[in-house]
Parts: C-alpha cells; sequence; structure tokens
C-alpha cells in the first residue's frame, strides 16, 4: 500500500508537463474578445474633462446616431500616439467622444492643446468607473457605439493607421 504513495508525486508531475505542453501547441490568440459587445452601455453621467468640451453620459449614445467611444489620459504615452488616427478618423467624419481616466482638468487641456482635440465631447471619468463598467482593459482603448448604445466593437490598445480603415468599416457596420 505505501508503494502506490510513491508513485502519486510523479503521476501529478508528468500530468502537469502534459497539460503544459498541451497548451504550448495550441495557436497563439491576439484577440480578447469582449464581454460586452453586444450589450449596452452601463448608465453614467459624467462631468465635463475640460471647459471647452460639453460632459459626456450614457443618453448621448441613444439618439441614433453611432460613434466612436475612446478612453484615454493625459499621462498615457500610446494616447499621444494615436493621437494623429484619431484626427484623421475625426476628418473622415467619425463622431468620436471620450472618457479622460484619472486625470486633472489642467493636464487634459495641455494633452488636447499638445496632440489635437478630435473630440465632440469629454467625461472626466476620475475612478474609472465607466472605464470598468464597459469592460475596459486600460488605455488607450476605442469602442464603436450603435445608435442605441449598444457596443458593438472593441479596439484595444493605440490606434495605429492600418486600424483606421477597420474602425471606419465597423462604424458603418453599426449604422445598419
Amino acid at each position: 500500500m505505501k508503494r502506490w504513495t510513491l508513485w502519486v508525486p510523479l503521476a501529478l508531475f508528468v500530468s502537469f508537463c502534459a497539460l503544459a505542453a498541451y497548451q504550448l501547441t495550441r495557436p497563439k490568440t491576439e484577440f480578447v474578445a469582449s464581454t460586452m459587445i453586444g450589450k449596452p452601455l452601463p448608465e453614467f453621467a459624467l462631468r465635463a474633462a475640460v471647459a471647452d468640451r460639453p460632459a459626456l453620459s450614457s443618453a448621448d449614445f441613444r439618439d441614433g446616431k453611432p460613434r466612436l467611444f475612446n478612453i484615454f489620459a493625459s499621462w498615457c504615452i500610446p494616447c499621444a500616439a494615436e493621437a494623429p488616427q484619431l484626427e484623421a478618423l475625426r476628418r473622415r467624419g467619425a463622431d468620436i467622444v471620450s472618457v479622460a481616466i484619472r486625470d486633472h482638468p489642467e493636464d487634459v487641456a495641455y494633452f488636447l492643446a499638445r496632440y489635437g482635440n478630435p473630440y465632440s465631447k469629454i467625461g472626466a471619468d476620475d475612478l474609472s468607473e465607466v472605464q470598468l463598467g464597459i469592460g475596459s482593459s486600460g488605455v488607450p482603448e476605442t469602442f464603436v457605439i450603435d445608435g442605441k448604445g449598444v457596443i458593438r466593437y472593441q479596439h484595444i490598445g493605440d490606434i495605429r493607421a492600418s486600424d483606421v480603415p477597420v474602425l471606419l468599416e465597423k462604424l458603418e457596420e453599426a449604422r445598419r
């Protein structure tokens, strides 16, 4: 009876190695699927993050017009890197609204003056409640919201030039 107890640790180790080998042979997934796709935005009402842009609330997304919802922060380096692409999206007709995460109005104003302001509205999400409520994993992140306030697409990370056509396509799909 004591002999089998000597084999238990070896069997557990072999099982662990087999599981690890199986996981290593599976293809790498580049896309993180959001559980919020197809769900409505949670209810929120945020104060304006800067004086020259209106505040933002969930009701703003239920006017029949799809838009991009960008999560950013003035202290976020990739947010500055995506600024030219956001401006390109705005020039091509995208309405972009945003929330500034854990930020100060003067820092947001400086960021916008330095990198541009493609946003029609900017809410201040001081406690990241909206960010977490929509399933955002960090900054920057951009969502396509349809005219009924339903999340249709999530782009994680900074927007690159190659992402602009994809976001415009997803925005067009949200119009239907």
